[in-house]
């Protein structure tokens, strides 16, 4: 067990209600080891296209370097797993993507997972990025909210939108278990369970546990 030394979630865009809305659903003020849930400010504003993505690598792994004094490993908290494969191969503590953790927990959920994406512009990518992982013929869909990244942290704005692309995800493509698809979504998770009665997997929650697991080994 890894005692002495804290698990970075680290949001790599650089809004910090982002990353309340994180450590707010979260909850892991008893953790063991401690969590601490961080902002990249010098990300970009949101990570919804290719290029968001390839600007978020640098600053990100310049922020995991300055911690690994202190870190006894880290989370990457973007459904999109900026710079994953990269940090692996770079520093000496296991790194977590929360997007693979994410489809993992689902497919033991179900067998059909539908995706809550927060932009349409995303979709396509991700889709690259599950048949990399071999989850392609595990997804039953993805559809979007369309909702800015400020908005998608509001309850009373996105969760009415977030319970109509679920509804979509299971009546008409299909899905059995449902995987919010960006890290600003959980804190609506168990609301989005009771509305549609079927599953639905935090990314962030299934990166932060599939990590504790493994430190307390």
């Amino acid at each position: 067990m890894t005692t002495g030394r804290t698990l970075y979630v680290i949001n790599p865009n650089s809004l910090v209600a982002v990353t309340k809305a994180i450590e707010r659903a979260l909850d892991l003020r008893h953790a063991t080891p401690p969590v601490a849930c961080l902002t990249v400010a010098e990300g970009p504003p949101g990570i919804v296209t290719e290029a968001d993505v390839e600007a978020a690598v640098a600053p990100l792994t310049r922020r995991v370097d300055a911690l690994q004094d202190t870190a006894c490993g880290f989370v990457i908290a973007c459904y999109s797993d900026p710079g994953l494969q990269a940090l692996r191969g770079s520093v000496p503590q296991p790194v977590w993507g929360i997007g693979e953790c994410g489809l993992r927990a689902a497919s033991a959920h179900g067998r059909r997972i539908g995706v809550i994406a927060i932009s349409s512009q995303a979709i396509g990518r991700h889709y690259r990025y599950y048949a990399s992982l071999g989850f392609a013929d595990r997804l039953a869909g993805e559809r979007a909210i369309d909702m800015s990244f400020a908005d998608s942290v509001q309850p009373e704005r996105a969760m009415a939108r977030m319970t109509e692309v679920g509804r979509e995800l299971r009546d008409l493509d299909g899905a059995d278990v449902l995987l919010l698809g960006c890290a600003t979504m959980g804190g609506m998770r168990a609301g989005l369970e009771d509305a549609l009665g079927m599953p639905v997997v935090d990314p962030c929650r299934a990166a932060v546990d599939a990590a504790l697991a493994r430190l307390a080994r």
